[in-house]
């Protein structure tokens, strides 16, 4: 048990060598992970704007979900859970400072080392793995590459650290070859064209869209501020959003006091930033169809977490649990995958992606695991409808509510550094504290927190989540439906492990799935 406290934008595309199939006959498995992209700013999903075209392409020849979900809206407990198929709540990950406190049997690394792969991370981690864990480590974050080679990657961490802190309203001089999505996906075709006889897997994991926003031209001037669809809701809506929305809307005013002159330019670099992550995407997954190794790789492109993107006035994440925040992006294509141009009906998890890569490679499952495998889904075999009719998000780190009062000041947390303009930390003791559980279940969500206050919304109706419906007479039967399902889930969800010792017999279906009689 661990327990641990083609040419695309002027650029080349590399050919690789003709792939040879591993002798295993196992697929490769390739994670692409963007950091904080909305789940709605596509073209599949009606975005009016061009900010996906190859990602669209790719989910209308695969299968892909308009109802993904993360565990939660934070890097590290959503990458952890990615890792384990446990939610925070069982990996003890609840918050981006607890990742020591890991928590979990097998993960998705021990797994695939056992079944003869080759692993590899080439971008950001923020999660429990180190370099030990896989056979290759490069590691990029937001503020460049963590071991700084060439004078690209020195100038790139000078600018992104010095000069670019909070968000940059200029095209970046981060040239495009420079950029980070480009020298990831650099690195992933070269680690990629060294492996010759084991299967492999890698994590391709972008820093981006996260702030600071900052993009390249032709990205900058691709989207223009005053062209962008209207935001539906306002800083006017904040009271209906409650305290924890208030706490983050003064922070960010606090440190971004031209925030409202300069949201469209920061939504613009936003999507811009996202395109220039599509045309690299394109480029690697090209570059696999033109080697002959796309039909033997599993694809899966998600994001960790969302944006407001302007949502209520506001800039990244932090406060409650909205779809802006909780939904995620989620396509899956190539090795087996069934084509399916409409959205899979279900709702899944990023804690569904490491029961999935078991039933891919013909692993057993580990104990622990609370995620369940999509495999028969996406390959087209019978799987339980009710299985997937809902799903779950967590959020916060326990304890009382703390509000906003003299006794601790944004600069004495840390939430606030002075002389920094723009540079605040979203994820701090106000919005993060407490708990809260929201669940989703066809047009509706219900949240609920530790005090007992309710949100109710029909996302169909009102998919910004300003008109709470909770405790309206007119919708009780909906709201007993939902709670009774949040308690369903919270009891699915307590950590199974350690397993009972001596003769009790713990069942497990092979896929994980409870609303199943499949064996």
């Amino acid at each position: 048990m661990k327990n641990t406290a083609l040419s695309i934008a002027g650029l080349a595309l590399p050919v690789l060598c003709a792939p040879l199939i591993a002798q295993t006959g196992k697929p490769n498995i390739v994670v692409i992970m963007t950091d904080q992209q909305r789940a709605d700013l596509c073209g599949r999903e009606g975005f009016p704007l061009d900010v996906t075209p190859f990602v669209d392409r790719l989910a209308k020849e695969g299968v892909w979900f308009d109802k993904a979900y993360t565990v939660a809206p934070a890097s590290s407990p959503a990458r952890c859970s990615m890792l384990t198929g446990r939610f925070p709540s069982a990996t003890h990950v609840r918050t981006n400072h607890n990742v020591p406190d890991i928590y979990f049997d097998k993960d998705l690394a021990g797994v695939l080392k056992e079944n003869g792969y080759k692993t590899a991370l080439v971008g950001k981690n923020h999660s429990y793995l180190k370099p030990s864990d896989l056979s290759f480590w490069s590691e990029y974050g937001h503020w460049g590459k963590n071991k700084k080679i060439t004078p690209g990657d020195k100038e790139t961490a000078r600018f992104l650290n010095q000069e670019a802190k909070g968000q940059w309203l200029e095209p970046s001089p981060i040239p495009l070859e420079e950029q980070l999505p480009t020298k990831i996906v650099d690195e992933t075709l070269t680690w990629i064209e060294s492996q010759k006889d084991n299967p492999f897997f890698v994590w391709v994991s972008f820093p981006e869209p996260h702030n600071p926003y900052q993009v390249c031209e032709p990205y900058y001037s691709m989207f223009s501020p005053d062209k962008l669809p209207l935001l539906k809701t306002s800083r006017k809506d904040l009271e209906k959003k409650g305290e924890k929305y208030r706490i983050l809307a003064q922070l960010e005013d606090e440190s971004c006091p031209n925030l409202e002159k300069d949201l469209p330019r920061i939504r613009a670099n936003y999507i811009g930033m996202i395109r220039l992550i599509d045309d690299q995407v394109k480029r690697l997954i090209e570059s696999l169809k033109a080697s002959g190794q796309f039909e033997n790789t599993v694809f899966v492109i998600l994001s960790d977490h969302g944006d407001y993107w302007g949502e209520y006035g506001l800039i990244r994440k932090g406060a409650g649990l909205s779809e802006s925040l909780s939904r995620i992006p989620m396509v899956w294509a190539g090795y087996q995958i069934k084509r399916q141009i409409a959205p899979m009906v279900g709702h899944v998890s990023i804690a569904d992606l490491f029961p999935t890569f078991c039933s891919v490679i013909g692993a057993q499952i580990p104990a622990g695991v609370q995620g369940r495998s999509l495999w028969p889904m996406l390959t087209g075999k019978t799987y339980p409808k009710e299985e997937f009719s809902s799903i779950v998000v967590q959020q916060g780190f326990g304890g009382a509510n703390v509000p906003l009062d003299s006794s601790l000041t944004f600069e004495q947390e840390g939430a606030l550094t002075p002389g920094k303009i723009a540079h605040f930390d979203e994820l701090n003791t106000w919005t993060q504290s407490g708990t809260s559980r929201m669940i989703r279940k066809g047009d509706w969500k219900l949240v609920m927190d530790n005090y007992g206050k309710g949100e109710l919304y029909n996302l169909k109706k009102d998919p910004s989540e300003i008109h709470n419906l909770f405790g309206d007479k007119k919708y009780s039967i909906v709201q007993t439906e939902l709670l009774a399902g949040l308690v369903t889930w919270e009891l699915r969800l307590q950590d199974p492990l350690p397993l009972p010792r001596k003769r009790y017999h713990f069942k497990q279906n092979p896929y994980n799935y409870l609303l199943s009689d499949l064996e």
